[in-house]
């Protein structure tokens, strides 16, 4: 067994152990405060850990199967949360070319593009080639109303669903020195610190949240969740320096700057929410909405953590 595979079967073992310990106790809480299921919070909490580990065995399942399970996995993620993000926009019936290149040219190209490490063209594809390929194919149906609201929507789902996300599976392409074949656990990291962060600031809101944030985009973030979510965050990163190919010190840094960027997106991906009069993208997961409602954080840290490490050699 190689190192990469040690580390991950530890990390994997230690994921099981957590959620076996939260299982239990969102049991123990069930009988002993929501019986009859009228208590919300416990059960909000016992949805989102049965969602938990759904989540936790298709990644692993996909990690198993190595870069093209990963891939893969990651395109229907796309392809699903992309759907998602289209039922919430001004789209019309002049839009349905568009659309369906978004869904089955450009999806398809920019992981083909990922899967053959081509980075120099899938970094450009969508925000260059793609943004301007949509327009052209909806003018050509000759609708003019609201034309600019309905290319940007269609613009920005592809940008957050198709272009950030697969920058996920594209932490497989790094060459890393000294790290070769254990970038998955780059993969690792970033959703467990991202997740992680979310779940310790609702925690952290829960017991001491008094100052709201942003009560109009999200009422349930607080200044002391949000503190003490990143602050946690930052030093779980700290602490899983070793699948890394970084010092703790390092880790605990870009554990920080992806826990930030992942407030900030949930945020964002809220405001859309509000200006559409949606509680949630949808109800793909059970306790969780849809599947952006997972997503919003990791899409959003994905491309800075991405380039982050990408680029962390040449400045070191």
């Amino acid at each position: 067994m190689n190192p990469a595979q040690s580390d991950l079967i530890s990390l994997v073992l230690g994921i099981g152990g957590v959620l076996t310990l939260a299982s239990v106790i969102g049991y123990v809480l069930q009988q002993r405060l929501s019986p009859d299921g009228a208590n919300a919070v416990v059960e909000n909490l016992n949805a989102r850990i049965k969602a938990w580990w759904v989540m936790v065995i298709l990644i692993g399942i996909a990690f198993l199967a190595g870069r093209s399970g990963v891939v893969i996995l990651f395109a229907f993620c796309s392809f699903a949360a992309l759907r998602e993000f289209i039922t919430l926009t001004n789209t019309r019936r002049a839009d349905h070319w568009a659309l369906a290149a978004a869904f089955f040219v450009v999806l398809p190209i920019q992981y083909y593009l990922i899967a053959i490490e081509r980075y120099g063209i899938y970094s450009i594809f969508i925000p260059v080639y793609a943004f301007l390929l949509m327009p052209i194919i909806a003018v050509l149906r000759g609708d003019t109303e609201r034309f600019l609201v309905r290319i940007a929507e269609v613009q920005w789902a592809m940008m957050i669903c198709i272009f950030c996300a697969s920058h996920v599976p594209a932490l497989l392409s790094l060459d890393i020195p000294g790290y070769q074949g254990r970038n998955v656990l780059l993969i690792a990291f970033l959703v467990i610190v991202v997740q992680l962060s979310d779940v310790l600031q609702y925690v952290w809101g829960k017991l001491f949240g008094r100052t709201k944030i942003a009560p109009r985009l999200s009422p349930s973030k607080t200044v002391e969740g949000f503190v003490g979510g990143i602050a946690s965050a930052t030093l779980i990163g700290a602490a899983l320096w070793w699948i890394t190919p970084f010092t703790p010190a390092q880790a605990g840094l870009l554990a920080f700057v992806i826990a930030l960027m992942g407030f900030f997106g949930g945020l964002v991906m809220s405001a859309i929410k509000r200006d559409r009069g949606a509680k949630d993208w949808g109800n793909l997961i059970e306790g969780h909405g849809g599947l952006i409602d997972r997503l919003d954080s990791v899409v959003f840290s994905a491309p800075i953590f991405f380039h982050l490490v990408r680029y962390w050699w040449s400045l070191a």
